[in-house]
C-alpha cells in the first residue's frame, strides 16, 4: 500500500496538469512555430518566460499512473487501471470478468 501523501501528490499532479493543459499547447504551439521574423522571436520569448512561470508539477510528463486500489507506481496495468499484482488476486478470486487463468 502506497503512502497517503504519495497518493495525493499524484492526484494533486494530474489536478495541475488538467488546469494548465490548455494554456500549456498554446504556448508550446508559439514556440515551435517555424516563423524567424523579429516578431516572432520576441513572441516564442516571451512564450518561454511565461511557460517557465507556470508550476512544474503542471507539465503532464510528471503525472505518473498509479493502481486504483493500492497506489502501486509499478507494474501498472492500463486497461484495468490497477497493478499486476492487484489484478492477479482479483483475476484468482473472479473479481473481474472474462479473466480466467490460462491452462494448457
Amino acid at each position: 500500500m502506497a503512502k497517503e501523501s504519495m497518493k495525493a501528490r499524484e492526484r494533486k499532479r494530474e489536478r495541475l496538469a488538467a488546469k494548465h493543459a490548455a494554456k500549456r499547447e498554446e504556448l508550446t504551439k508559439i514556440l515551435k512555430s517555424s516563423d524567424t521574423s523579429e516578431e516572432a522571436s520576441e513572441a516564442k520569448w516571451e512564450a518561454m518566460m511565461k511557460l517557465q512561470k507556470l508550476p512544474a508539477n503542471s507539465a503532464k510528463v510528471r503525472v505518473h499512473n498509479r493502481c486504483g486500489l493500492t497506489g502501486r507506481p509499478r507494474g501498472y496495468m492500463r486497461q484495468f487501471g490497477i497493478s499486476r499484482v492487484t489484478f492477479r488476486e482479483m483475476a484468482l478470486a473472479g473479481k473481474i470478468p472474462g479473466v480466467k487463468k490460462a491452462s494448457w
